[in-house]
């Protein structure tokens, strides 16, 4: 992808999962996960999850933790046409 095609809610692929834009810097583009999350229990534990509480991706700010990917990974970035998201990942709530 190149820098221009990243907005806010867009949604994309990277050889680990499936992430949604919610910001696009100068040089950078920070998004969340959300085909799945990793939870840290009080414990200390790790632990996957593929299903969250739909509110984690309700934001900002976000429940999940953000990853910024800069200049040098979009080349390995996919954008997933709007049509092919229909019940994937839930939308962000406007307003």
């Amino acid at each position: 992808m190149r820098h221009n095609e990243f907005v806010v809610g867009r949604v994309f692929i990277t050889g680990h999962g499936l992430w949604r834009c919610t910001d696009v810097g100068t040089r950078t583009v920070i998004a969340i996960r959300i085909d799945s999350a990793d939870v840290v229990s009080i414990l200390g534990g790790l632990e996957a999850q593929s299903i969250v509480a739909p509110s984690w991706f309700d934001g900002p700010p976000y429940a999940l933790a953000k990853t910024v990917f800069d200049e040098y990974d979009f080349p390995a970035l996919q954008p997933v046409p709007q049509r092919d998201m229909m019940n994937r990942a839930p939308e962000p709530r406007q307003g």
